[in-house]
């Protein structure tokens, strides 16, 4: 139930940063694990980063690098996806999930944001 819209995408250089966002409609993903993915043409999807219901624990791949940083604000029902130092490698729809109350996967996705960095 509910949808997830994501914002924030663009064209940026590469060391340059972006911060994605992604808002919640039709009902709060409160208590609820979200996620950062991303795709890339002729690439499978692959996973970014999470954040847990309460907001302590946090997850990110390993290319992540310590360059990104994941959040949530439970108030304004949004998970933000801050981008330091993206690199060309970076560019790719990326997309806003949240995963289903039993926490074996993500049952609601957002429509993606395109990022994209040149060199």
């Amino acid at each position: 139930q509910g949808q997830l819209a994501e914002s924030g995408g663009g064209l940026v250089q590469a060391g340059e940063s972006l911060r994605l966002s992604c808002a919640a409609s039709g009902r709060t993903f409160r208590g609820r694990t979200m996620g950062w993915f991303r795709q890339a043409p002729g690439k499978e999807r692959e996973f970014v980063a999470a954040i847990n219901g309460s907001g302590v624990r946090k997850d990110y791949a390993d290319f992540v690098k310590g360059r990104f940083t994941i959040s949530r604000d439970i108030l304004k029902n949004t998970v933000a996806l801050q981008m330091n130092n993206l690199k060309p490698e970076d560019t790719a729809v990326y997309y806003c999930a949240a995963k289903a109350a039993n926490n074996k996967g993500y049952d609601a996705w957002g429509q993606g944001t395109q990022v994209t960095v040149s060199s």
